[in-house]
């Protein structure tokens, strides 16, 4: 009879744990805060991708929490459909040139893409690396590059994989993106001129279950700690 008790007892006060227990937030982030967010938190299920991709999962109902992304557009558009509430920004990025070590093609800047027979890979339309790098383009007025394209990859990640194992000769990501290849590519540097605003947004998911905890991670990536692990990963802070 007491052991029976005791296994009540601690049946009960394993209930009440685990009714209490923190929720375990599920987090969808663009492709480029990989390295990032689990320093700031780790304890999330986080979901790496496009932003794009992203965006439609959460629309279609997708069980996420909180949405990262390196695209205004792509929040403002859920924010209003209702899908999430008020994105804040809490990031910026630039853009870079990167190309493969040895740089076979000979490519030194940005309108070499234009002069020399290279093989371009960049971010498939509606990917935010991609869309910036057809505005950096054409604000420098060499649209033309867009003939070199090989392959539109649906994420950063994707674009410096296939110029760091040399599938490409060039190819647009961000600048935080050239720590996890920095052995194997050179960096050219885009024009001020030609940078577009990269900014990043975090906004809650309207339908989470979670909702105050999701908040909770929303005041810590914008908050010191957050601050802290973007600056030393290379982000600007707004």
């Amino acid at each position: 009879m007491r052991f029976a008790l005791a296994a009540l007892v601690v049946a009960a006060t394993a209930g009440c744990a685990s009714a209490g227990a923190e929720p375990r937030l599920t987090v969808f982030a663009a492709a480029s805060l990989t390295d990032v967010l689990p320093r700031i938190d780790d304890r999330p299920r986080y979901s790496f991708a496009g932003s794009d991709e992203l965006a439609v999962q959460i629309r279609e109902g997708a069980p996420a929490d909180v949405y990262a992304t390196a695209s205004k557009s792509h929040a403002a558009a859920l924010r209003d459909e209702g899908v999430v509430r008020a994105p804040r920004v809490f990031a910026t990025n630039r853009l870079v040139l990167i190309v493969p070590e040895p740089n076979r093609a000979g490519i030194r800047s940005v309108h070499d893409l234009e002069r020399k027979p290279a093989k371009l890979v960049i971010g498939a339309e509606g990917v935010p690396v991609g869309d910036y790098a057809r505005a950096a383009l054409d604000r420098l007025g060499a649209e033309d590059a867009l003939a070199r394209v090989v392959s539109e990859e649906e994420d950063v990640k994707g674009v410096a994989s296939k110029v760091a194992l040399g599938e490409a000769d060039a190819g647009f990501v961000y600048a935080t993106d050239v720590a996890s290849v920095a052995a194997r590519v050179a960096v050219i540097e885009v024009p001020r001129r030609a940078q577009p605003p990269i900014e990043y947004v975090i906004a809650v998911v309207a339908r989470s279950e979670h909702a105050a905890a999701a908040e909770a991670f929303v005041a810590e990536v914008l908050g010191p700690r957050g601050r802290r692990a973007l600056r030393a990963a290379g982000f600007g802070l707004p």
